[in-house]
């Protein structure tokens, strides 16, 4: 029997030579025995299991196959055309190594791809048991009986008009919203007082909690509204409290500090006569008496309103004050009248000897203001308000019943008055009258008020001066605010009073916004003097105080504000002296806002 011999040295491959029966050499073939084994790709043989067992037979039967080839070369080995066939042989031989490595390599991939297929399936059969034990506990929750009825979730709706939040049942007839503001203030003064007699001396420079208000408002069956909020605020004004122990000044009233609640009303607003809208209400409240009065200190253009209008609705109006009323407005008017108490915290022990006890106040306010004009870009507001003291606070151990008319000026950095009557005696009596304008155009806004103050003192205290001259005093002031950013100030019948600005592009670094900017300017005087040079008299100053501003409005929700104060003091000693103890100042505040 003839073999072929097949040398494995690159040189040698492909020559073929033959030899007698029983030579062995490398890479011998012999009937049904191959030289060729099949590896895998990691250098080991390829196993019998799995996959595998495919791969081995096909090597099997190629090897049988080059096997046969050779055996069959061998017949023609001898003639003319024996290189040309060995050619044709190397390159059946390529082509069958390339389809093995395209096997193993779908081999390979076929094996992997069958791994992640079980491991996807475990996966998916944890998650889809997790799903049944949780829906399993839960049915087996809602099987256990609860105490008392539960309303389904559709009937609550939860919202945040301007970032307030707010529950209302589903037909919107009762809520309940959270509402708060934080005003905070920083500042100083550069005071200067006209002689060493002036008091004060000097102003502190420093900060003030001015508002920190938080509280509820809501509705009950759609017509009933209600109120309360308590003010934390007022770090640099303190309390009034006077009370003592033991004869002692020590400052706090029996019980505790004074009140700080500066909203808890209730009010109807179920009847709707001669197609307007009308609210009787009563409790504690702020009173929309004046219009600078009736517009938030969220919105108003300066960090403090004028010292006439503050000295006017300290006597029978402003927050924090007990009253009972009614108000009737249509889009266009606005009419109301309210009785009215003390503030919150006041004193009102009959009995008491420290501090004295007195008496509550009682009076009355009303204001009647509407539009007169009203169109797209513009607007015209007039009105008139009127104030009237008809109980006088009376003192039950010294028998006074005084009146005070003050103020600081218009800015809270330091709590120090600057204007004064002091207390005027035998009060029996007093009333204040003013007129309002108000007006926009486009993102300019501009309003004023001015004020009459008259006193009575015709008390029967038995106490000096007795038989004394009722007093007349005056003030106002006149501001105009402009919008650089296009913004207008909308009109709010319900308080007969403008609203704040809303910016059209709220600040926004990656949105580009940079919110509303409004510059502002105001001039107000009061003259608390009368009847100067008789024993009579009352010198209590007259201040003027010209107001620049600048307010950046982050969103409907943050301003900053920036107020630039001149402020003219000219007061005398006494009615009866013409020493000058007035002053003058420079100020400069900035104000930090929030609400909602």
């Amino acid at each position: 029997m003839t073999v072929i011999i097949l040398h494995a040295q690159a040189t040698g491959f492909g020559r073929g030579e033959f030899a007698s029966a029983g030579t062995a050499t490398l890479g011998r073939i012999v009937a049904g025995q191959s030289p060729i084994r099949p590896t895998n790709f990691s250098g080991g043989t390829i196993d019998q299991k799995g996959s595998s067992n495919v791969t081995r037979k096909l090597f099997t039967t190629a090897a049988l196959g080059l096997a046969g080839a050779l055996i069959a070369t061998q017949v023609h080995a001898e003639s003319a055309n024996s290189s040309e066939e060995i050619a044709l042989l190397k390159q059946q031989l390529k082509l069958l190594e390339q389809k093995l490595d395209n096997l193993q390599k779908q081999t390979a991939a076929n094996t992997a791809a069958t791994a992640k297929a079980k491991v996807e399936a475990k996966a998916e059969a944890r998650a889809e048991a997790k799903a049944e034990a949780r829906v399993a506990v839960a049915n087996a929750n809602a099987a256990i009986p609860v105490k008392g009825p539960v309303a389904p979730p559709s009937g609550v709706v939860v919202t945040m008009p301007n970032n307030r939040p707010t529950i209302c049942t589903a037909d919107e007839q009762n809520c309940v919203a959270i509402t708060g503001r934080i005003h905070f203030d920083g500042g100083g003064y550069d005071y200067h007082p006209n002689t060493p007699a002036t008091v004060p001396q000097r102003l502190d420079d420093g900060t003030n909690l001015r508002r920190a208000r938080i509280g509820i408002t809501g509705k009950f069956l759609s017509d009933w509204n209600f109120g309360l909020i308590y003010d934390f605020g007022g770090t640099s004004d303190g309390f009034g409290g006077t009370a003592a122990a033991g004869a002692t000044p020590v400052g706090f009233l029996p019980g505790g500090a004074v009140s700080g609640v500066e909203n808890a009303y209730l009010s109807y607003t179920g009847f709707k006569p001669f197609g307007g809208k009308m609210a009787i209400e009563g409790g504690i409240m702020d009173l929309p008496i004046t219009i600078d009065e009736a517009m938030s200190s969220n919105d108003i253009p300066f960090m403090e309103r004028s010292s006439a209008n503050v000295i006017a609705v300290n006597m029978a109006a402003g927050d924090f004050r007990s009253t009972f009323g009614t108000r009737w407005y249509t889009d266009s008017f606005w009419i109301g009248a309210y009785v009215t108490g003390p503030t919150t915290g006041a004193i009102h022990s009959a009995s008491s000897i420290s501090p004295n006890g007195m008496t509550e106040q009682l009076g009355a306010a009303a204001r009647a203001a509407g539009q007169l004009i009203s169109g797209k870009d513009y607007s015209l507001h007039l009105g008139g308000n009127a104030q009237w003291l008809l109980r006088t606070p009376h003192n039950l151990v010294t028998g006074a019943q005084t009146l005070t008319f003050s103020d600081r000026p218009e800015l809270r950095i330091d709590p120090t008055t600057l204007i004064s009557t002091g207390a005027i005696a035998n009060v029996s009596g007093a009333q204040i009258y003013s007129v309002e304008a108000a007006g926009t155009y486009g993102p300019l806004f501009a309003q004023g008020e001015y004020y009459w103050y008259n006193v009575d003192r015709g008390a029967a205290t038995g106490l000096p001066p007795i038989g004394a001259p009722s007093l007349k005093f005056q003030g106002g002031y006149a501001e105009i605010a402009y919008a650089l950013t296009g913004e207008n100030r909308a009109y709010n019948p319900a308080t007969a009073a403008y609203g704040g600005i809303k910016p059209a592009h709220p600040f926004s670094v990656s949105g580009g916004g940079w919110g509303a900017w409004e510059i502002a300017g105001r001039v107000s005087q009061i003259n608390l003097n009368d009847q100067l040079g008789t024993a009579t008299g009352i010198a209590g100053g007259r201040q003027t105080v010209y107001t620049a501003a600048l307010n950046w409005y982050i969103n409907g929700n943050v301003r900053f504000m920036f107020d630039y104060l001149h402020g003219e003091v000219s007061r005398q000693a006494s009615p009866v002296s013409v020493a000058n103890v007035g002053s003058k100042f420079d100020a400069f505040a900035m104000r930090t806002q929030v609400a909602w």
